[in-house]
């Protein structure tokens, strides 16, 4: 048995009540319906783990699943559950996986959206996500991914398109927005989708995992099987992505990390990997190329772009969190001196040095990189002696000189180590240099050095989340407010009793709301199937099966979804 997954402080602020009660009787009945479509179709074109791991993790087709129950079904995974506020950053959602939570937006698509919606719900993340989880080499790619995915370097363009993705979604899924409202959002979304110029390694991630977890398939070319979430979940796309409309490719990281995809529309391809070594394999050899692994001037440039806050790892091991505001070059365009600006902090080994958190460095912090001019060994490896030998030592006025030209003035006050490596000098009456540039002032207070010849590794976010997010606001769950149900929804819930063998005049029940149907819902084809479905499987009121069978060929005339919507759902009233 695994244990009941601990959210990190810093993940709390994203987690909301679910709020159960919120689902209507119509939310529970589109559940339901996308739920028997896919189960009845995926039965057979899913990976082998997917019917079995609906069962395993807590998921019913007859009703919403709660996350709490998830969460417990899915312990003996290694995973868990918790419900999120619908979009999150992409780093955010991995750093949840990586924990092995998988992060749960917990509302449902509008009966008008049924095949297919571009926000995050619940059918997309529960039934889409978890069950494929069960299957252990494919639960060990995810969180791999999350450790790594998380740690992703996005550029500022990027993180303020999210914004508004984040802001168009959700309008289009309210169902409150002004028409003018919705342009706007479109708007602004294409404009910032234009300014995305430039592929970021968070980007390329991002398209690994929509061309594996989300939407892919595995197998061979010509006989794939199902394993994506967004294709598990999707009544229309589950069907046809095995069909020859959608074009398959054999899973290939390059190709997979140069091709885009757009979250509002079906995919045109598909890729088809042998098997989930591959994929984990593919991740390993994509984070070979990323700044965390690669670190230098080229990471702290991938930082600078992103403008948000992320973590800068020196040979000590020493770790500086902030937002990276300016890099120093020298001539060969080498980074030789960083600056970040507010609150910053110092780490090692991910956890917070006493003393350096966000409140000591809360207007930003500098340091120089690279060698020293008048020592052979680093100055993150010289003892108390040694630092001596070249004329640092506590209490007098000392001066280090780099390579690069960057010159340190002052009085140690202190050294700082971990594990033998020297991380932090402090000086008083302290002044840092560069050429004719005064880069630290004496009357601003204590300088602490950051030691280490070089930058190792470059990744966003903090290197501990727990103290530099601390002081974060969680997310409010929106209060609940309790409405009566509407007259339609109130005939779903009574459809609903009878199913579950909670009223005793069945046949009287089930023709009074056939006449409200016939008379004050005359375009509703859903609980018309719903009640078919009652009727054929009991051999009930054959007279009151042809008038809704009349009526839905009516309704079917009324969108151009609607004939298969009703088609499909007609198939498995028998099922």
């Amino acid at each position: 048995m695994g244990e009941e997954k601990k959210i990190p402080r810093h993940l709390q602020k994203y987690v909301v009540d679910q709020q159960y009660e919120k689902y209507t009787p119509i939310d529970h009945a589109v559940w339901r319906y996308v739920m028997r479509q896919n189960h009845n179709y995926l039965k057979d074109t899913a990976h082998q783990a997917y019917v079995g791991g609906l069962k395993s993790s807590g998921i019913s087709i007859e009703k919403i699943p709660n996350v709490t129950d998830m969460n417990k079904a899915l312990e003996p995974f290694g995973w868990g559950a918790a419900n999120i506020d619908g979009f999150i950053p992409g780093v955010i959602f991995f750093d949840f996986q990586a924990h092995g939570i998988l992060p749960i937006a917990s509302d449902i698509r509008k009966l008008e959206n049924i095949q297919y919606t571009p926000a995050p719900d619940i059918i997309h993340e529960a039934a889409g996500h978890a069950p494929i989880l069960c299957e252990e080499k494919f639960s060990e790619y995810v969180k791999l991914f999350g450790q790594i995915g998380s740690k992703a370097l996005a550029t500022s363009e990027e993180h303020e398109l999210f914004e508004a993705v984040r802001t168009y979604s959700n309008l289009l899924e309210s169902g409150k927005a002004t028409k003018a409202e919705i342009e706007a959002a479109k708007a602004n979304f294409e404009e910032k989708q234009a300014a995305v110029t430039e592929l970021s390694e968070a980007e390329q991630i991002s398209r690994l995992y929509w061309w594996t977890v989300e939407y892919g398939l595995i197998g061979s070319v010509d006989h794939p099987q199902i394993y994506g979430a967004g294709l598990l979940s999707s009544v229309s796309e589950g069907r046809s992505s095995l069909t020859d409309s959608v074009k398959k490719i054999p899973f290939d990281l390059q190709t997979v990390i140069e091709t885009g995809f757009d979250i509002t529309k079906p995919q045109p391809q598909l890729f088809v990997c042998d098997s989930f070594d591959q994929l984990i394999d593919a991740v390993m050899e994509f984070s070979k190329t990323m700044a965390f692994k690669v670190g230098g001037t080229k990471g702290l440039d991938k930082a600078l772009r992103s403008n948000h806050t992320a973590t800068i790892q020196y040979s000590s091991g020493l770790q500086l969190t902030g937002t990276l505001r300016n890099i120093i070059k020298d001539e060969k365009g080498e980074a030789i001196y960083i600056q970040t600006e507010g609150p910053s902090a110092l780490s090692y080994q991910n956890t917070e040095l006493h003393g350096h958190g966000k409140t000591t460095h809360q207007d930003g912090f500098g340091a120089p990189i690279g060698k020293m001019g008048n020592s052979l060994n680093p100055l993150e490896d010289l003892n108390d002696e040694e630092l001596k030998g070249i004329g640092i030592e506590i209490g007098k006025e000392s001066t280090i000189e780099y390579e690069s030209g960057v010159k340190v003035s002052g009085t140690p006050q202190q050294f700082q180590r971990k594990d033998g490596k020297l991380l932090v000098i402090s000086f008083k009456d302290c002044t840092v240099s560069y050429e004719e540039k005064t880069l630290f002032q004496r009357d601003w207070g204590t300088y602490d050095l950051a030691v280490g010849d070089k930058i190792t590794s470059v990744f966003a976010g903090a290197a501990d989340s727990e103290q530099f997010y601390a002081d974060l606001e969680e997310v409010e769950t929106k209060l609940l407010v309790k409405r009566e149900l509407s007259p339609l929804e109130q005939l779903y819930g009574k459809v609903r009793s009878i199913r579950e063998n909670k009223v005793y005049n069945m046949e009287a029940v089930l023709v009074e709301v056939i006449e409200k149907l016939t008379t004050e819902f005359k375009e509703d084809w859903l609980l018309r199937i719903e009640i078919m479905e009652i009727l054929v499987k009991r051999n009930l009121l054959p007279d009151q099966q042809l008038v809704l069978k009349n009526q839905l060929g009516d309704i079917k005339l009324l969108h151009q979804e609607f004939p298969v919507l009703i088609d499909r759902g007609l198939m498995l009233t028998n099922a």
